[in-house]
Parts: structure tokens; C-alpha cells; sequence
């Protein structure tokens, strides 16, 4: 069954989600299984140039940027029914009611956790291998050290070691399957998750106590909601373990930003930061220049080639749905209120 299409972005956004490396590809794609209304992007639905094209869009293509989709523009669609989300979260889209309107909505975020979880772990095996520490005493010393007598922050090497992950999302369960190979118990708090489905998981559900305790990397994998807002901070700092590596790349907010300066500052621990609060850090921040801190700029997420990933990922999705079959990366809307 064919389905009229529309790609609501801007021209930076659509040359993000359809680089030129996949460009020609992903768009003849989109061609060939729907009928676009225009091959150009429209970065406002609102704009005159839409308004002859609102009736017909069965199909709506959106991204990062994309500007939502409100109850007034719902009406003015009425033979939408699917909104394909070529990023991660679609809340910056839709709210729930308008998702529940008879909508199919599908997004990338399995494709965008995949990059998230790659880059944690590598944070974690460079960090129990104690990389960061053993360059800044080789720069210091500049000639050759007695490496196996050379006593750093915590032990060295991965086998053998515990990483505790808070929040089993896509991107926490892909993290704990990354670590099974290597030798690295996991252990798991989630309130949602049951000992069951965590041992499913290889890892070990625990309280948050045990978890900041036994852990030698702490990664967190929450969405963002009132009830993690600052829900990490001086008390969980204090439970962790001397030389512990803190690992955020979900949500800046999610960590009380005070209480991370604080622990940061003292020197006992290490943190990996790719999201703060806010972000980016204000000029006068001491995180930017703590030796026990990296902060990188928002990028654990989809760049580059990866985010052709994400855009495939919703082109088989759409195909799908043209097809009348079950799809794979469907938004539960039952589930909004404890999901990114």
C-alpha cells in the first residue's frame, strides 16, 4: 500500500540525518516505498508553503530539531498516521495525548543507544585499566617507570571487576552485554526490572546502597523524569568507592550539579562526563579542568555514518508499515511516563 509522505526539517537537521554519504540512498529509499509530497524538507509545518500539503501527509517524517506536533496541526492532518522520529526521544515532538490519537509513532533510538553504549564501555575499560592515570605519570615522569610497582588510584585490569548500571533503558542492557565478555560482573539497580529479568541480563539486581559500594564504575542509563531529577548526589557520591569512575551520558539534570563539584573537587573519585548540568558547563567551572574529570560535548550519541544507522533503521520500519507486518521500534505510549 503506498502512503504520502512529508520530511518535516530544517537543512542543517535534514543534512544530518541524511549525510551525503547516504543521502542518495536513504532518500531514493524513501522514494520508492512513498509518495513524497515534496523532496524537499519543510522545517516548519506552520509555514505557507505546508499548508497545501497538511491534508494529505499520511506519513511524517521528523528529527532532533523538529518542532512538535500540536493538537492544532493534528487536525489540520487528518489522514496522518504515523510519525516516523529518525532520532532517539520523540517527547520534543509529540506529547502523549497527541501520540494516543490512533498515531503509530517510531523512532531510532535502538540504532542512537548502540554508539551510547560503545562509548561507555570504552570509558570503562580504559578506566580499569587505569589508561588516564598511567599518561599523566608518564608525562610527568618522561622517561621509564617501574610500571608493576607504580601504585595508582584503584587495581589495574578488568577481569574480575564490578560495574554497577542504574537505569536498565536500551542503552544500560546493551552496556551490560558489552561487559559479559569481558570478565566484568555487572550489577543492576532498577525499580522496574525484576532479579529475574536483570539475571536475564547477566547482571545482578541490587538496592542503590550495595550497588555504590561494590562498584568500581558507576554508569548511569536513566530517563530524565521527577523522580531522578538530582536524584544523584552528596549521599550517593559518598557511598562510592575510592577511584570509582561516575559515567554520565544520559541526562545532565539527573546528577545535582553542586554535590558533583563537590566530590569532584575532593579527588577521590573519577567522573566521565558527556552531559551536564547545565550544558554546556558555565567558563568558570571547575569540571573543565579537574584532572579526575573529562567532559566531552554531547557526543556518545549518533554522528556521522551512524547516524545513517538511525535513518535506515526508520526507513525498515516504514516499510514495515506500508506492508501491514509487526513492527520493530515502536514507541509504547503506555510506557512514556518511565522512558526518555
Amino acid at each position: 500500500m503506498r502512503f504520502s509522505s512529508l520530511i518535516q526539517l530544517d537543512t542543517p537537521e535534514f543534512e544530518i540525518h541524511f549525510p551525503a554519504a547516504c543521502r542518495e540512498r536513504n532518500m531514493g529509499r524513501l522514494g520508492t516505498l512513498t509518495d513524497l509530497l515534496t523532496p524537499e524538507p519543510i522545517a516548519d509545518l506552520r509555514d505557507d508553503e505546508a499548508a497545501p500539503l497538511l491534508a494529505d501527509v499520511e506519513i511524517l517524517l521528523t528529527g532532533w530539531r523538529s518542532r512538535p506536533l500540536d493538537a492544532e496541526l493534528r487536525r489540520r492532518m487528518p489522514k496522518l498516521r504515523m510519525v516516523a522520529h529518525l532520532a532517539g526521544t520523540v517527547k520534543g515532538v509529540l506529547s502523549p495525548g497527541t501520540a494516543a490519537e490512533g498515531l503509530t509513532v517510531v523512532s531510532a533510538a535502538d540504532a542512537n543507544a548502540k554508539p551510547v553504549a560503545e562509548f561507555t564501555l570504552a570509558h570503562i575499560l580504559l578506566h580499569l585499566k587505569r589508561v588516564p592515570e598511567w599518561r599523566k605519570v608518564y608525562r610527568a615522569e618522561r622517561s621509564a617507570i617501574a610500571t608493576r610497582r607504580t601504585v595508582l588510584a584503584g587495581p589495574v585490569g578488568n577481569s574480575g571487576r564490578t560495574v554497577g548500571i542504574i537505569g536498565a533503558s536500551r542503552i544500560g542492557r546493551l552496556v551490560a552485554a558489552d561487559l559479559r565478555h569481558h570478565g566484568i560482573a555487572v550489577l543492576l539497580h532498577d525499580p522496574f526490572v525484576s532479579e529475574e529479568a536483570a539475571a536475564a541480563m547477566g547482571a545482578r539486581k541490587v538496592e542503590m546502597d550495595a550497588l555504590l559500594r561494590e562498584s568500581d564504575v558507576v554508569s548511569l542509563h536513566q530517563p530524565l523524569l521527577p523522580s531522578t531529577e538530582r536524584s544523584f548526589g552528596a549521599a550517593e557520591f559518598a557511598k562510592m568507592r575510592d577511584g570509582a569512575l561516575l559515567i554520565n551520558t544520559a541526562r545532565g539534570r539527573i546528577i545535582d550539579n553542586d554535590a558533583l563539584v563537590a566530590a569532584m573537587t575532593e579527588g577521590r573519585i573519577f567522573a566521565v562526563l558527556d552531559v551536564t548540568d547545565p550544558e554546556p558547563l558555565p567558563d568558570d567551572s571547575p569540571l573543565w579542568s579537574l584532572p579526575n574529570v573529562t567532559v566531552t560535548p554531547h557526543i556518545a550519541g549518533s554522528f556521522g555514518c551512524e547516524v545513517c544507522d538511525m535513518t535506515a533503521m526508520v526507513l525498515d520500519d516504514i516499510e514495515r508499515f506500508t506492508r501491514n507486518e509487526p513492527l520493530q521500534h515502536e514507541v509504547i505510549i503506555a510506557d512514556w511516563e518511565r522512558v526518555a
